[in-house]
């Protein structure tokens, strides 16, 4: 009896081994496809992530080989020195003899130069025996009465920065003087004729590039005549 009523029990314990088998099986299963979905869901994640990095990458790379480009044909040192104070070169004070031929006048004049930059300062150190003597040239070929006149010490000051850079080798051409057109006569006919074939355009010589001067202000901190 005892026997054939422990069967039943036996059968009951391997269904239901079987059964906890197959449940976790489908828990497994379905950890490991929730697992996946995560993974691929991170994969598209990280990929868009580093795509948007690439383009605000690439978008900053432009705006920074257009900046160098904006440097490179604004000249770079000069348009940061633009944004920065003037560079100045102050001279030692000049005491010359002025042109006068009535008296004995003499001129003391300071000059500060405002320059490019600080390497055109350097560089203009160097040259400066050579600077002070094309200044000089220019202060003893004035006169008092043409140092007296705004206009005088104006023309002083444009001479000034063409001639001290003279001795570096740059050749900076002086302006072209402004003559009054003629006054219109009467003429005869013969005249109106021969007239009219002299002022047949002439051709003009074409310039080219005006060099740069690197001074760009002469001032006179102090200007004293005797």
């Amino acid at each position: 009896m005892s026997a054939v009523i422990a069967a039943p029990a036996a059968a009951g314990g391997a269904v239901a081994v079987k059964r906890g088998k197959k449940q976790l099986l489908v828990i497994v299963a379905a950890a490991l496809a929730l697992v996946l979905v995560l993974g691929g869901g991170s994969v598209v994640y990280l990929k868009k992530r580093a795509a948007h990095a690439a383009a605000e990458a690439g978008d900053d790379g432009g705006a920074s080989a257009a900046a160098a480009d904006a440097d490179a044909d604004t000249g770079g040192h000069d348009a940061h020195d633009a944004m920065g104070p003037p560079t100045y070169l102050p001279l030692d004070p000049f005491v010359v003899n002025l042109a006068d031929k009535e008296t004995d006048r003499y001129a003391q004049v300071g000059i500060t130069l405002e320059v490019d930059n600080s390497v055109v300062a350097d560089q203009m150190r160097g040259y400066m025996p050579s600077i002070r003597n094309a200044i000089l040239m220019v202060i003893t070929r004035k006169t008092s009465r043409d140092l007296l006149d705004p206009t005088g010490k104006e023309r002083l000051a444009d001479e000034i920065a063409r001639e001290a850079v003279r001795p570096m080798g740059i050749e900076i051409a002086a302006p072209e003087p402004v003559t009054p057109a003629p006054v219109a006569m009467p003429a005869s006919g013969a005249q109106m004729a021969a007239s009219g074939a002299a002022s047949q355009p002439k051709k003009i010589r074409a310039r080219g590039p005006a060099t740069k001067n690197p001074i760009r202000h002469v001032n006179f901190s102090s200007f004293i005549i005797q």
